[in-house]
């Protein structure tokens, strides 16, 4: 049972799982103490923006797109890969609100998703056995002990790294960025490897000409007829950094976590008498939730009556992750206890996680008939119990990696070694994602 008096730091009074143990502690507090005299990353009106905007989605009023990196790397805290990732959600953006008729809210998986949980809390590699790699915000990838040891002055580097990040998306938006109807800006070779490749060219000229029409009518650029919001998320993690980052603001009730718009609760962390509950149950961000095969109707009906006590909508997302196959064995109990408790949930698929596999040579992949499998069988589903599916949620960058298998350039397990990048998780290339999301309108359109 949770006690009823809540603070920042009273999550320390609980179990914490993927807990870091740094072995300089008087650094780790300097660090913090840092952490919390820095300006926040967010803003709480820009918070409560976001939650409006989710409590519309819903109601079917809005579509929750939500894409980025597995483990962002400080390394990539540069202009061309940032731009790249805001460059895919953006245009996959505008293909899916051209098939649902409805205004998509971009959350981009960026700006601070420094940290990620491991299966394992060590690594053995020719017979050494060293700490495991959990992110840049905790320590390095290099396979030497001074790399794993847990460093707590990356948490001001990842807080550096996320103001950077953040100030050059809000540059490039605000800058006209956005206006993304130029055909210079569209990268579609793949288009006409496409099996579908006629009706994916009619989806691009329909989106464009529509661009193209409203700026006749309007006499000017779409970037200037309506601004272009866009918000950020992360896992919380670690929650020292996130506690150092939760504040409350002149004129608003509550503690607001300014590290982020929209964080979430790992598969792995959801205990509900564990620290990570504990923590997210006292602010007033919208949180999210992944939710695995494992997961019970009683038990997320618990998580909703403790993250979500008054029952807002906009306040909680259930992100499910079941793997291709299994949605409707997972899923339809648990929205059908959502309902019957008139629980206000938005539900969002995300189709990475459960369909992880070790291709030959150890290294891990995603099959991107198995993303979309998953996907297509989440809007059957949802559709028939007459539920709504809400929301989408992929790992994916905005550069030509090869690190999931299929899509329409074909890519196999002999082309993974080819550029595979990520440290940690396989994501959707530039191609297989803008291909992801046609293949997500069609699913949007078939759906009306």
């Amino acid at each position: 049972m949770k006690n009823t008096n809540w603070s920042p730091g009273s999550w320390k009074s609980y179990p914490v799982e993927q807990a870091v143990e740094y072995p300089d502690r008087e650094a780790l507090d300097d660090s913090l103490a840092r952490l919390f005299q820095a300006p926040p990353l967010v803003t709480s009106w820009e918070v409560e923006t976001l939650r409006s905007q989710l409590a519309d989605a819903c109601v079917g009023r809005r579509f929750l797109l939500q894409g980025g990196d597995c483990c962002e790397k400080f390394r990539d805290c540069r202009p061309e890969p940032i731009a790249n990732k805001l460059k895919i959600l953006l245009q996959m953006s505008f293909v899916l609100v051209h098939g649902s008729g409805m205004n998509v809210i971009r959350v981009g998986r960026f700006a601070g998703q420094y940290a990620k949980p491991r299966s394992s809390e060590t690594e053995k590699r020719d017979g050494r056995t060293l700490p495991s790699y959990r992110g840049d915000l905790v320590n390095r990838p290099e396979f030497t002990p001074e790399a794993r040891r847990p460093d707590p002055v990356n948490l001001l580097r990842g807080h550096e790294r996320s103001a950077m990040t953040l100030n050059f998306i809000r540059s490039l938006v605000q800058g006209g960025f956005a206006d993304l109807h130029h055909p210079e800006q569209w990268d579609l070779g793949f288009v006409e490897k496409a099996r579908q490749a006629e009706e994916y060219r009619k989806t691009i000229r329909a989106v464009e000409d529509a661009i193209g029409f409203l700026e006749t009518i309007a006499g000017r650029p779409l970037s200037e007829l309506t601004g272009v919001d866009f918000f950020t998320s992360h896992e919380g993690l670690c929650l020292p950094y996130e506690e150092a980052h939760t504040r409350q603001v002149p004129r608003r009730t509550g503690w607001y976590d300014l590290s982020t718009h929209f964080p979430w609760i790992g598969n792995r962390t959801r205990n509900l008498d564990g620290a990570h509950v504990e923590f997210f149950r006292g602010i007033a961000n919208p949180v999210g939730v992944k939710i695995g095969p494992g997961a019970k109707p009683a038990e997320i009906l618990e998580l909703a009556d403790i993250l979500n006590p008054l029952n807002e909508p906009g306040r909680l997302v259930f992100i499910h992750r079941f793997g291709a196959g299994r949605v409707e064995s997972c899923l339809v109990p648990l929205v059908e206890e959502m309902r019957r408790k008139k629980k206000a949930v938005l539900w969002c698929c995300d189709p990475m996680h459960g369909n992880t596999v070790t291709a030959n040579g150890g290294i891990k992949t995603r099959s991107f008939d198995l993303i979309l499998g998953e996907l297509e069988e989440s809007f059957r589903v949802h559709r028939e119990i007459d539920s709504h599916l809400g929301g989408i949620h992929f790992e994916l960058t905005g550069d030509d990696v090869t690190e999931c298998t299929g899509g329409s350039g074909g890519l196999t397990e002999d082309d993974l070694a080819t550029a595979y990048e990520s440290d940690v998780d396989p994501r959707l290339n530039y191609q297989q994602a803008f291909e992801m999301a046609l293949k997500v309108a069609g699913l949007m359109k078939d759906g009306k």
